[in-house]
Order: structure tokens, then sequence, then C-alpha cells
């Protein structure tokens, strides 16, 4: 299954998972110095920059991250999304398909006006 897929303003490629299964996947194929994000609450895919992020890098990947959640598509609100390293992230045999844990984060809390101007600009790509 394909990643979905996301070129920042700097040209950087963001890959998100599509599902549980899509997620594995995708936090698979992380290296430890990548940065990677994925929403405060559950149901959201994560999303990995491949290459060094700057902070508007990160913010973009974080909007995407937001736009993709069941947070956001429940809510229509502002969203928390946890960022992180490669390296923080464990799995223990207990935990199910698509989940992680995380040793150590950052939260940005991306606003609702920036996931709107980016659906906007998604629609508008499309047409």
């Amino acid at each position: 299954m394909k990643f979905r897929e996301f070129v920042t303003s700097s040209g950087l490629r963001v890959f998100g998972g599509r599902s549980a299964e899509n997620n594995e996947e995708l936090i698979n194929q992380v290296s430890p110095k990548e940065i990677v994000l994925h929403t405060v609450m559950p149901g959201s895919p994560f999303c990995n920059i491949k290459d060094r992020a700057l902070k508007k890098d990160i913010k973009e990947a974080a909007v995407f991250c937001a736009k993709y959640s069941q947070d956001w598509r429940d809510q229509k609100r502002d969203v928390s999304v946890h960022v992180f390293r490669g390296a923080d992230i464990h799995k223990e045999k207990k935990m199910k398909i698509g989940t992680f844990g995380v040793k150590k984060f950052d939260i940005i809390k991306v606003k609702k006006s920036d996931i709107l101007k980016f659906e906007k600009e998604l629609s508008d790509d499309k047409s």
C-alpha cells in the first residue's frame, strides 16, 4: 500500500500512513535521525519527513498530519501533534498493529485556520 505523500515548500518529502498496517510499514523504514509526527489523540497517520527538516518543514508536516487525523475529521478544531525522532520510537510485543511508544517528544498546536488553508490548497491543486 502506498503512503500519502506531501512535499513541503522547501522541497522535502513527507510520507503519511493510511492505516494501522501502513503506519507499521512507515515506521519500519524511518531512520533514527528522521522526524516523525503523530497527533496527540489516537487515530492519526504517522508522518515521516525524509531529510533534515527546518522548523517550517516540521510545521507544514504537522498540518499534513493533523488534516488526515480522526481528531480533525470528528472535531474540526485545532489539533495537537507530537513531533519526535525515529530513535525515540519503541514497540513492545503487546502493542497492537500501528501503535508505538515514544520516549520524548515536542508538541505543536496546529490551528484550525492552517488546516482549512491546507485543504483549500489541496482542492485547488486538483482543479
